[in-house]
């Protein structure tokens, strides 16, 4: 899937407080503009067409720049590479056996994200992922 615009988009559940949250913080850590940030609920589904709606609250996604989507730790990693504050956890994941950890540790936070409705103040969205 090749885009025309030159900028990587980030898709990402805007029904839950807890992703919504994240993403607010990752906007602000995008000094140079390198993503485009949209919820699920803004036609996302168009961007990915080959991804199903379950999967797109199921976790973050990105679609780079060449189409390429990538979705939770390796996302969180694309990202953590190019948002100079995060850079050096981008490098860390690159280690080998790095990037499983972090899906296992990525994957146990989104399963359980509706528990964190006490801090962050989820919705029922939050109870939709698998």
């Amino acid at each position: 899937m090749k885009r025309s615009d030159a900028i990587n988009i980030v898709i990402y559940d805007d029904q839950c407080a807890f992703c919504t949250s994240q993403t607010r913080l990752l906007r602000q850590l995008d000094w140079f503009r390198a993503f485009r940030f949209q919820g699920i609920s803004d036609r996302s589904l168009e961007l990915v067409p080959n991804v199903k709606r379950e999967d797109l609250l199921a976790a973050i996604h990105c679609v780079t720049r060449d189409g390429k989507v990538l979705r939770a730790a390796r996302c969180f990693r694309f990202l953590a590479l190019r948002l100079p504050m995060l850079f050096p956890l981008g490098i860390v994941l690159w280690i080998p056996g790095m990037i499983w950890i972090a899906e296992k540790v990525y994957q146990r936070i989104a399963r359980h994200r509706h528990l964190l409705d006490r801090i962050f103040g989820c919705k029922e969205s939050c109870s939709t992922t698998k």
